[in-house]
């Protein structure tokens, strides 16, 4: 089944400079959840409305919302990672919308379930409280990998955004804090190329594009 389709943030919100959890709910909601599967919970929970219903999985910490068994739900992604959390294995804390978002979604006229803003807000302070990092903030900011899913594997399919977080001030921390600038503005420019790609739908040019990093081959 197809995913929704890439929405334009509203003008308010159209710099990159100064991204912030007001932001972060859109970029989860579009990237994150899996893809929908028709169930008959699907089907309950429509008829019953959106109040109630659990759309946000998080996991760390030794703990996790969901597990293996819900990839109709969680995608397989998502139910991985659950089950791993819940194993013990390292795995760094994080959150999935649900594939009953996606189908709200198409559902509902391409509008999302009025809970969802809360719960989304709620998974955000639950994953600086657990990784110990604020986003924006200008001494220890926390980056996240926003990745898309899908309950069977589907290999080229899905998008991705890496080190969501950054900003011309979260960088110049993360430089700071790892003793390497060219790592930082290269995780910076890896940023700004996948979201241009993903969210606002800029294509990349045919030919080679060097990054601004590597050496001049003219010397």
């Amino acid at each position: 089944m197809a995913k929704p389709p890439r929405r334009h943030p509203p003008s308010s919100q159209a710099g990159l400079n100064g991204l912030a959890k007001s932001r972060l709910r859109w970029h989860f909601e579009t990237l994150l959840f899996p893809m929908p599967t028709k169930t008959k919970s699907s089907k309950s929970k429509k008829s019953s409305g959106s109040k109630g219903v659990k759309y946000v999985y998080f996991f760390g910490n030794g703990k996790a919302d969901g597990n293996g068994k819900m990839k109709a739900l969680l995608g397989g992604k998502g139910a991985n990672l659950a089950e791993m959390t819940k194993i013990r294995l390292p795995v760094p804390a994080g959150f999935t919308i649900t594939t009953e978002v996606c189908t709200y979604y198409y559902d509902h006229n391409r509008s999302y379930p009025p809970s969802l803003d809360r719960q989304v807000d709620e998974a955000i302070a639950k994953l600086e409280h657990a990784m110990g990092r604020k986003f924006g903030d200008a001494s220890n900011p926390l980056l996240v990998a926003v990745r898309s899913g899908a309950r069977d594997s589907m290999p080229g399919m899905m998008d991705t955004i890496l080190n969501l977080g950054l900003n011309d001030r979260t960088v110049r921390a993360l430089a700071e804090r790892s003793k390497n600038e060219r790592f930082a503005y290269d995780c910076y420019r890896r940023f700004l190329q996948m979201y241009g790609d993903v969210v606002m739908g800029v294509q990349k040019r045919r030919a080679r594009i060097t990054s601004p990093l590597r050496p001049s081959s003219r010397g």
